[in-house]
């Protein structure tokens, strides 16, 4: 039988970790990369003997990601959020993998995405989510970005069929939270590739009403009742905010000063004592490396 690590990186995660780590207690190791955490993650984790605890500060989930991966051991690597578990059907489905002479080397394992306590299948696509998350650790590297990274297997990949649990919103207070962080990070990178991008009333006014349509509508969100109307209004809000922000930077950029908003990922992160003023910046931000 094969050996398996885990890895899972770690900020302030103590509602989730220690079950997220009990469903991967039968694994060889688990990898375990902390980013500073304030509450009582690191206690958890130091409570489980798989676990080898390492400190990093934050880069970005992207570089956090591949140095968890780095320090894995086994060939075959089992890449988990800290909010996500697995299923007891999904435990067996990889330990018979293992057990096995796989003919892939990687697997897409479907996901079963929790929004306020309810599972989400149709609305903002949750239902079609199948994120590649165990792989040959030698055939797979990490894309460097701040949020939302993927692995990239250059090799056969396959499907599993057992459920990974995913309970990515609790609250609406931690999805606004997201999506004022994400928003920012998603226009920092879109005016680096393009600083003079012009932002007009038709993308802040249509294209949100055009990703409600499709999230809601065509997705079939209406199915998913309250939770399922609420993260596609949602949805469409981050939208309209990603271009709304895009706007608000170039309209500073626009009239000459150095005073912008606070688009910075290192800035919005951190939570720094006056991050929702103006700060010193423009062009030079964008200089500033992710890795």
């Amino acid at each position: 039988m094969d050996t398996i690590s885990v890895i899972v990186i770690t900020y302030n995660e103590e509602p989730h970790i220690d079950t997220c780590l009990r469903s991967v207690s039968w694994v060889d190791e688990i990898v375990v990369v902390d980013c500073g955490s304030t509450d009582r993650t690191v206690e958890i984790c130091n409570g489980h003997d798989k676990v080898r605890l390492y400190h990093e500060g934050r880069h970005g989930s992207g570089q956090q990601k591949q140095q968890a991966l780095d320090r894995a051991v086994s060939e075959w690597v089992l890449n988990l959020d800290a909010d996500e578990r697995l299923s007891e059907p999904l435990q067996s489905e990889i330990r018979s993998l293992l057990e096995a002479s796989s003919p892939c080397d990687g697997y897409h394992i479907r996901r079963e995405n929790y929004f306020l306590s309810r599972h989400i299948r149709h609305a903002a696509g949750w239902g079609d989510d199948r994120p590649l998350r165990l792989f040959r650790r030698s055939k797979t590297q990490v894309t460097r970005t701040q949020v939302h990274e993927t692995f990239v297997v250059d090799g056969p990949t396959g499907h599993l069929d057992a459920p990974l649990v995913h309970d990515a919103y609790t609250s609406l207070y931690q999805y606004i939270e997201k999506l004022n962080e994400y928003t920012s990070i998603e226009v920092r990178n879109r005016l680096k590739a393009q600083p003079d991008r012009k932002i007009t009333w038709v993308h802040i006014a249509l294209a949100p009403l055009g990703a409600f349509w499709k999230l809601y509508v065509m997705k079939r969100g209406y199915l998913d009742g309250m939770q399922g109307l609420l993260l596609c209004l949602l949805s469409s809000v981050s939208v309209m905010s990603g271009y709304a922000k895009t706007w608000e930077y170039g309209m500073y950029r626009k009239g000459g000063g150095r005073m912008f908003p606070p688009i910075r990922t290192e800035e919005v992160r951190t939570r720094q004592p006056g991050y929702n003023r103006l700060i010193r910046g423009g062009d030079d931000e964008f200089n500033w490396k992710d890795g």
